[in-house]
């Protein structure tokens, strides 16, 4: 079940070092939001990288970077393993570019030892799988897989009003292909950081993946009535004052979700804009976003009714208008058994510690489920910190995720 490539965890920790330079901040973590100069700076390196080791690059009409290594059948689907290369404003170093490449030291080692596979094999860099400045995230795949139309993700604007599409021209990684073409993979792999602390705390080696959590994002607008600072209190219709405890109410709520199981919700106030932001006036219009997720579709539906129920007692009590809007949904998603009990028989065999486990966070994998058999591998990242330029992972986390994901991929690739 162990494959003898020269697989160098040394090599891959190097290269993880190397590319963090892009866009490195001062605490240590990257700032290389996707489709900036940055970006392009990191997808450069990364063609000249895949292209020493005689990778084919194909590049699509919504940006994402599609390397290819022929297999000794050309007629079998490509067994593909991808991630990101794009990071949040205050990211870290691990978050998307290990999967990259933990693929490419794939290729790298078996390109160094004149291997063939029987598949041909694919690696993949998604398009702005952060959505940290095009909402909403996972777009590169989302459009390949059908999830949004290329029109609708080429049009997209970021806060400064630039356009999706002319800042993916500008950067020069606006390709020809079709995305969707990227349906007809015969498997996907994606390893990713944990971005939480389960493994860590269990000293587990390795989590295999087996589903994702449902998402509902809410979009909540509260319209009130300016008021000078100094007025009397009676009588106000302060926006900030009544969205105060409809925010507190994401917490509750999600706590309070508990499903058959015993599992609760999670619940998240990610962005909030008050208007006219002024020191002395009390605010007429509020602005947030909510993130809810959950195990159990049931409880996750129950979420969004009572944060609706609750904007409503708000909106009637304190005489505003409070309109919670669905912004975005994606629905629970089953991982492939046959490519999971793969991860486990590799990591058995090379004695690491595992467990089955969900991920609670959207990945490209969630969207590439929908149309090829996916599957996800987590490795440990400390305290479970994520998003954050703080960060961090060992080297030999990353070497026991490089190893069971080569183990799995070569072993899909060369199946009878």
């Amino acid at each position: 079940m162990t494959t003898n490539i020269p697989l160098s965890g040394t090599r891959l920790w190097d290269s993880l070092m190397e590319i963090a330079k892009i866009g490195g901040t001062a605490k240590g973590g990257c700032n290389r939001q996707t489709l900036t100069d940055l970006d392009g700076e990191g997808r450069a390196l990364f063609q000249r990288w895949g292209e020493a080791v005689g990778l084919t690059l194909t590049v699509d009409r919504v940006g994402n970077m599609i390397f290819r290594r022929p297999g000794r059948d050309p007629s079998r689907k490509a067994i593909a393993i991808g991630s990101h290369l794009d990071t949040q404003p205050t990211g870290g170093k691990f978050d998307g570019i290990l999967g990259v490449l933990s693929g490419l030291e794939i290729m790298r080692a078996l390109h160094e030892a004149g291997a063939e596979t029987e598949a041909p094999l694919v690696l993949i860099n998604w398009t702005n799988e952060e959505g940290a400045r095009f909402s909403p995230p996972m777009m590169g795949s989302g459009a390949a897989m059908g999830v949004f139309t290329e029109a609708e993700v080429l049009a997209k604007q970021d806060a400064d009003g630039k356009v999706f599409g002319e800042e993916l021209r500008r950067i020069g990684w606006q390709g020809t292909a079709d995305p969707a073409e990227l349906r007809e993979l015969g498997a996907y792999f994606e390893l990713h950081i944990e971005q939480g602390p389960q493994l860590e705390n269990e000293s587990l080696d390795l989590g295999i993946v087996t589903h994702a959590l449902a998402q509902s994002w809410y979009e909540v607008t509260v319209t009130g009535e300016e008021a000078h600072g100094g007025s009397l209190m009676a009588g106000r219709h302060d926006a900030l004052m009544a969205a105060a405890p409809l925010i507190a109410a994401v917490e509750e709520i999600a706590l309070s979700a508990i499903s058959p199981t015993g599992e609760a919700g999670r619940g998240t106030v990610g962005c909030v804009n008050v208007y006219p932001s002024s020191r002395n006036i009390a605010p007429s219009k509020v602005w947030f976003s909510v993130d809810t997720r959950h195990g159990d579709p049931e409880r996750l539906a129950w979420m969004g009714t009572e944060l609706k129920a609750r904007a409503a007692d708000i909106a009637a009590r304190r005489g505003v208008k409070v309109e919670v809007l669905d912004f975005w949904h994606s629905p629970m998603t089953q991982f492939a058994p046959d490519l999971a009990e793969r991860l486990r028989a590799a990591a058995r065999a090379r004695g690491y510690k595992f467990k089955d486990m969900p991920t609670g966070i959207g990945h490209d994998a969630v969207y590439m489920a929908r149309e090829v058999p996916t599957v996800m591998l987590f490795c440990p990242c400390h305290g479970g910190i994520s998003h954050n330029e703080a960060e961090s992972i060992t080297p030999d986390w990353a070497h026991a995720g490089l190893t069971v994901l080569a183990d799995a991929v070569l072993a899909a690739a060369n199946a009878a």
